[in-house]
């Protein structure tokens, strides 16, 4: 099986292009806007709340809208037979309590999607959800519902401390600082696949514990319990031994090996014996459900690509050392920046990425490609990108002129700028920022900088701008306001991208004049008119020395894999 990547959404790729119990450990990071307040939330059941700030907790991304009402539509009808009627029932129950508001949409979407994933686990696989406090206590009963009721099983609550104490005092603040994320563990049978995980012990540990010293070897142990707490409830053995009688933890068999070699200690006679724990033996602390030794990634760290909410390689490192082996499939159904799907390759697992934006997915592959030069023939943004990189196969790009149809005139509130972010990306290789805003974009969907010319010894840049157009009724006068375009953003030159070819627009743009570049002495048209057809067929941006900037995008707020 090859690693794959699916551009798209993560409901219909999980019903569709993922088979039942193909998957080892799941992982996912689904967008939650903490940083909001989320007060009010629960306060507003029945109101109208267009104007109140505080309860505007998932805005952007979570609304009462047609997704929505068809998601509650399809777990009343249990669309597919992925979720038990546990879950149906909650749904139910929890739209009385909430009402159709911003949250019950959230929890309606997360139902779906994670009744799909416990179809996709191995009966010995993991899932794992990261979320933060304000909804994490409904959507472990979503999991409880999805998991228990089947055989699963609820395995930890995982308490990261994502972030250090901000003092608020002063601004009146009457709560305890707000300091963690949870991630919810659950296995979908009690045979899943488990490694225990440790970490180096600290030197106060090691000095309170690991106190003695073997004479003879000059080794470092500390002394541990031999004997059984509860042992008799518990079947444990109990014989005398050496002078002592008890309840131990191993059989009278094993006591008298482990003596003979050495790793019983005795101090006075009738005192009770005790186990030798070399330090040079141990594994370490086990790691326990608090995770305060993974620290978040500062604006300065190497890992760092401008999302706000990515996470460090190290928690994902932990997860998938734990719950899986190599060569094990790991799921990542809102991969994002790529952390998950990274971390994975470096640790030889397969795996699968979902996303529903084309920004994410060419920038996880620019991650991968930067990371693991090796797997690479060429670059993965060229045309025919999944045959060029052996070990990745990339789902839901457009390949074809129908597909390219079928995403421009895709018109949902997730989707409907997808059609511009991928020609914009796909036609500058991955070298441009895409416009993100709602509204008023000034004719501007994609940025690019070229490096122009050398003043008082610093590199300066100039920009280039990108407009796109999916209408098949393009106009010369789109060329015209394209032209006053650059010229107000005092830009080098600009690209037309359109879905259908227009000849005459082409050559009309010939005659607009020409960017004559320092560096090289070489000219280019000022505006450039490009189609689909001309991507497909392998043409790309043809500008002298592009900067690379999506490697630092960032994330809109609350918004998974919207990149600016």
């Amino acid at each position: 099986m090859k690693n794959q990547i699916y551009y798209g959404d993560n409901l219909d790729v999980l019903r569709n292009n993922i088979e039942k119990e193909s998957v080892d450990l799941c992982y996912i990071d689904p967008p939650f806007n903490s940083n909001r307040d989320y007060s009010q939330i629960y306060l507003n059941v029945g109101k109208e709340k267009e104007n109140n700030a505080q309860a505007q907790a998932f805005i952007d991304t979570w609304t009462w809208n047609d997704s929505a009402i068809q998601g509650l539509a399809e777990i009343k009808a249990n669309i597919g037979g992925a979720l038990t009627t546990q879950s149906i029932d909650l749904i139910k129950g929890l739209e009385i309590v909430l009402g159709k508001d911003s949250l019950f949409a959230y929890l309606v979407s997360m139902t779906l999607r994670i009744a799909q994933i416990h179809r996709v686990l191995k009966p010995t696989g993991s899932f794992y959800l990261h979320c933060d406090p304000t909804a994490s206590h409904y959507l472990k009963l979503i999991c409880d519902a999805a998991f228990c009721s089947r055989g699963g099983a609820f395995v930890n609550e995982i308490i990261w401390k994502r972030t250090n104490v901000h003092s608020h005092a002063a601004q009146g603040t009457t709560h305890f600082s707000r300091v963690n994320d949870v991630i919810l563990f659950y296995s979908k049978s009690n045979q899943r696949i488990w490694r225990q995980i440790y970490t180096p012990h600290s030197e106060q540990h090691i000095a309170n514990s690991y106190k003695y010293i073997e004479e003879e070897t000059g080794r470092k142990y500390a002394l541990s319990d031999l004997t059984a707490t509860n042992g008799k409830a518990k079947g444990n053995p109990t014989f005398e031994f050496l002078g002592v009688t008890r309840y131990w933890r191993y059989n009278e068999e094993k006591m008298e090996r482990m003596l003979a070699e050495g790793l019983i200690v005795q101090k006075n006679t009738g005192t009770v014996p005790r186990f030798k724990r070399y330090l040079d033996e141990s594994s370490g602390t086990e790691v326990s459900s608090l995770w305060a030794d993974i620290s978040p990634l500062s604006a300065k760290s190497k890992e760092k690509l401008g999302y706000p909410t990515q996470k460090p390689e190290a928690l994902l490192e932990r997860i998938i050392n734990a719950s899986s082996n190599e060569g094990d499939v790991v799921l990542d159904a809102y991969c994002g920046c790529g952390t998950t799907v990274a971390v994975a390759h470096r640790l030889k697992r397969t795996w699968i990425g979902i996303d529903i934006t084309y920004q994410s997915i060419s920038l996880i592959l620019k991650r991968l490609e930067d990371t693991f030069t090796s797997d690479f023939n060429e670059s993965v943004l060229d045309k025919d990108s999944a045959k060029t990189f052996e070990k990745i196969e990339v789902n839901g790009v457009p390949r074809d002129m129908a597909s390219a149809i079928a995403l421009a005139n895709k018109s949902d509130d997730k989707t409907r700028k997808e059609f511009e972010k991928w020609m914009v990306l796909a036609y500058s290789k991955n070298r441009a920022m895409i416009n993100d805003k709602k509204g008023g974009d000034k004719g501007i969907d994609g940025i690019a900088y070229i490096a122009d010319r050398i003043e008082n010894g610093a590199v300066e840049t100039e920009k280039v701008i990108f407009s796109v157009k999916s209408n098949k009724n393009v106009t010369q006068a789109m060329l015209r306001e394209l032209l006053g375009t650059v010229e107000r953003e005092k830009a080098a030159c600009g690209f037309l991208l359109m879905l259908y070819p227009a000849p005459a627009l082409v050559k009309e743009s010939k005659q607009l004049g020409e960017y004559i570049n320092a560096f090289t002495g070489n000219s280019y048209p000022k505006i450039q008119v490009i189609c689909v057809e001309d991507l497909l067929n392998g043409e790309t941006m043809n500008l002298p020395n592009p900067i690379e900037v999506t490697k630092k995008a960032e994330q809109n707020e609350g918004k998974q894999g919207e990149v600016f």
